[in-house]
C-alpha cells in the first residue's frame, strides 16, 4: 500500500487558481452562446415576419401601409419594427405581365433590417461596434396584380 499523500497549502492555491482561469474562460464560452442564441432567434423572427409581409403583399401588392402593418405585428413579440426597418420592392414596377413585362413575373420582396445590440463586454471593443445589423428578405410572385 502506498502511503496518503499530504496536500499542502501552495497546491490548494494552484487549483483556485486554475479554477478561476479556466472559470473567466467558459463563462465568456456560455455567454457568447447565449448572445450567438438571441441573434439567431431574433433573425428567425425577421426572417417569419418578412415572409408574412411577402405572402399578404402577393395577393394585395398596392397596401403597402397593410403591408408594413403585418411585419411589425409578426414580429413585435421579440422585435420593435418601425417602417424605416421594412423595404419592399417590386420587380417591373406592377406592370401589367406578358409583353409589357417581358414575360417575366411580377414580385414582391420585402426586407426587414434591425440591429441586434451585443450584450457581451469583450465583443465591443474587438468589433468596433455595440450592434450588429441582421438583414432578411423573402420574394413572392404577385398573384393579383394590379391590372
Amino acid at each position: 500500500m502506498k502511503p496518503i499523500q499530504k496536500i499542502t497549502k501552495r497546491e490548494r492555491g494552484q487549483s483556485l487558481v486554475e479554477l478561476a482561469i479556466s472559470l473567466i474562460v467558459i463563462l465568456m464560452l456560455l455567454m457568447g452562446a447565449v448572445e450567438f442564441s438571441i441573434a439567431l432567434f431574433q433573425y428567425v423572427g425577421m426572417r417569419d415576419a418578412a415572409q408574412e409581409g411577402a405572402i399578404y403583399g402577393s395577393i394585395n401588392p398596392a397596401q403597402t401601409a397593410e403591408i408594413n402593418r403585418r411585419v411589425k405585428a409578426t414580429a413585435s413579440d421579440m422585435l420593435a419594427l418601425e417602417d424605416s426597418n421594412i423595404t419592399i420592392i417590386y420587380n417591373n414596377n406592377l406592370q401589367c405581365e406578358g409583353l409589357v413585362s417581358g414575360g417575366e413575373p411580377n414580385s414582391i420582396t420585402v426586407q426587414v433590417q434591425y440591429g441586434h445590440v451585443i450584450f457581451l463586454p469583450l465583443v465591443t471593443p474587438m468589433i468596433g461596434t455595440d450592434t450588429i445589423t441582421l438583414t432578411a428578405s423573402a420574394t413572392n410572385t404577385i398573384l393579383r396584380p394590379p391590372c
